[in-house]
């Protein structure tokens, strides 16, 4: 059926149903393909303007009809487009329907009123296109009413339809990137095309350019070509990519880059970046690239180290990162209004981030009431153990502080005993105190202490000699002990000796054993060191004993630190 039998079938469905009392609209809904859902016209109800002005739906379907035939055939625009813009433009309709009468006839009314009334034709076409008149009113033409004056914007407008873009979208990319719509006949076609060449289907393109409408202006994109390759280097599909791709995103091709590049500088080898990057591919396409920004300068702010951050990111929870970042966010304002000291909170910001951004704590009014405590009460319990922050969370059952205390010593203690590190009841008072936190994580810890090597009673002599060691979370012992034997070279067995080495960051480590090699390379007599001595010594002492013992010493010393802390 031709566009014009089409119409005559609409109009004459308008004039001899609509606004009947005897016949049921929703039984000529396959003729007038206005409304998408029948139930749209099985009922005359009233909906309500913004203004406040009530409009039946038969009134509306009479007014979309009439707006229908004016664009149809007095402005001789392409029916389809006629179609979409009398279907998709509600508020030009409520403007244009509060011009008329409307107890008169709907259809006769504004049919009239636009013989004598000529309107603004981009207004309904913008809308159709899925702008709001707050977005659109700043993009209409100051010299321009009718469409056909803009040949360009309407051949661009159909290049984008036929390629197969929803009309709905096609405004945002508009507001995006409005020039593309000035583009002369063909130049459109080929940018498209040129972007097809680089193995991107035509699917992929679609929602590629609602996303990312600027990637049209100029020629191929280079930052974008330069993530397609290091995301194809990884092991990554196009079809992957196009999976995590929103239409309802902005996406900055530089920022992405910029982000992929800075984990590869950060200290991830090539394995760990494509683990990264095939694990939790959708981090980086949630719209959330500037968060993951934020997130790194907040913990960096905190005292963590790229290192620990890019840690972070490979064992990220298979969760959103908006998620994720909205879950760290609360926990600090948590800790802030229950008066934590800036201290603390950076502590257990540090050593346990990924805990923290998995929790979505309840409210601090609410737990005050649930564990029957103050802020001072929560402070302590949450310094001696952050995993409680875990039983806090929304829709758990939250039990009265008292019981979690009691319960909390009870594991400690058992703890204690069963390995003997204290052997008399009338001592579990004094050691309670010296192991600050729960005994289900000590019993973690010390397993993985174990499982690097040494027997159950070597540990346990380490743990009497320096209980602090056990304050630290498995991945951060994991991390110490690796470092000591794959980069300092020693053997694991050190620790029964020296069991306070995991109690000192690596950076410290290599910035002491850095230097002291220099120095040694510069061939300055320095007395011989153990680990222990260069690590164990104050910063004012190491820097008074062998910093300065050369002239250019200093200058070194700073230079190491800043390279090492920067990583």
């Amino acid at each position: 059926m031709t566009h014009f039998g089409k119409f005559i079938i609409f109009k004459w469905v308008s004039s001899n149903f609509v606004g009947s009392n005897k016949t049921r609209l929703s039984s000529i809904v396959s003729l007038f393909n206005i409304a998408e859902n029948p139930r749209f016209y099985s009922t005359k109800r009233i909906v309500q303007t913004e203004n406040g002005q009530s409009i039946s739906t038969v009134s509306r379907t009479e007014a979309q009809v009439a707006l229908l035939e004016y664009l149809y055939f007095t402005r001789n625009i392409q029916f389809t487009d006629a179609e979409n813009m009398s279907k998709n433009s509600p508020h030009f309709l409520e403007k244009l329907l509060a011009k008329v009468d409307m107890d008169a006839d709907i259809g006769q009314s504004i049919t009239r009123f636009l013989c004598f009334h000529p309107i603004n034709e981009f207004e309904p076409f913008f809308e159709s296109l899925g702008l709001k008149p707050h977005d659109y009113n700043p993009l209409l033409p100051r010299d321009l009413m009718f469409l056909c004056d803009d040949g360009l914007l309407l051949e661009n407008y159909h290049v984008m339809c036929n390629y197969g873009i929803a009309r709905s979208k096609i405004g945002k990319i508009y507001k995006e990137a409005t020039e593309v719509f000035g583009y002369d006949y063909g130049v459109l076609a080929l940018k498209l095309k040129a972007y097809e060449e680089l193995g991107l289907s035509q699917s992929f393109m679609i929602k590629l350019v609602v996303c990312s409408p600027y990637l049209l202006i100029g020629e191929v994109n280079a930052d974008f070509i330069k993530v397609l390759e290091i995301l194809r280097k990884q092991g990554v599909a196009i079809s992957r990519i196009e999976e995590h791709l929103s239409e309802k995103s902005s996406y900055d091709w530089s920022k992405l880059l910029s982000l992929l590049n800075l984990f590869g500088h950060a200290g991830y080898n090539e394995e760990q970046l494509g683990g990264l990057i095939s694990q939790h591919l959708g981090i980086f396409f949630e719209d959330s690239v500037d968060r993951i920004y934020l997130l790194i300068g907040f913990l960096l702010k905190f005292g963590s180290t790229m290192n620990q951050i890019c840690s972070v990111f490979l064992q990220f929870p298979q969760m959103k990162f908006e998620e994720f970042f909205s879950n760290l966010r609360n926990c600090f304002l948590f800790l802030n209004e229950i008066r934590m000291e800036a201290r603390e909170i950076q502590n257990i910001f540090c050593s346990d981030p990924l805990m923290l951004g998995s929790c979505r704590l309840k409210k601090p009014n609410t737990l005050r009431l649930a564990l029957h405590a103050a802020d001072k009460r929560m402070c302590k319990v949450i310094q001696e153990n952050p995993q409680i922050l875990k039983k806090w969370v929304m829709g758990s059952k939250v039990e009265r502080l008292q019981n979690l205390i009691l319960k909390s010593r009870m594991l400690k203690t058992k703890f204690l005993l069963d390995l003997g590190i204290v052997d008399d009841s009338n001592e579990i008072g004094k050691a309670v105190k010296v192991f600050r936190g729960s005994g289900e994580k000590f019993q973690e810890r010390f397993d993985c202490i174990v499982e690097a090597g040494l027997s159950r009673k070597d540990v346990c002599e380490m743990i009497k000699a320096s209980p602090q060691i056990l304050r630290h979370t498995k991945d951060v012992l994991e991390m110490k002990i690796d470092f000591l034997v794959n980069n300092v070279g020693y053997p694991v067995s050190y620790l029964v000796t020296f069991p306070s080495y995991l109690n000192f960051t690596t950076q410290r480590v290599e910035l002491r054993l850095a230097m002291y090699n220099w120095l040694k390379d510069q061939g300055k007599s320095v007395s011989m060191l153990s680990l222990r001595s260069l690590i164990s010594l104050s910063d004012k002492r190491f820097i008074d004993e062998y910093v300065n013992s050369h002239p250019r010493g200093p200058q070194i010393w700073q230079d190491l630190k800043k390279e090492i802390y920067d990583e």
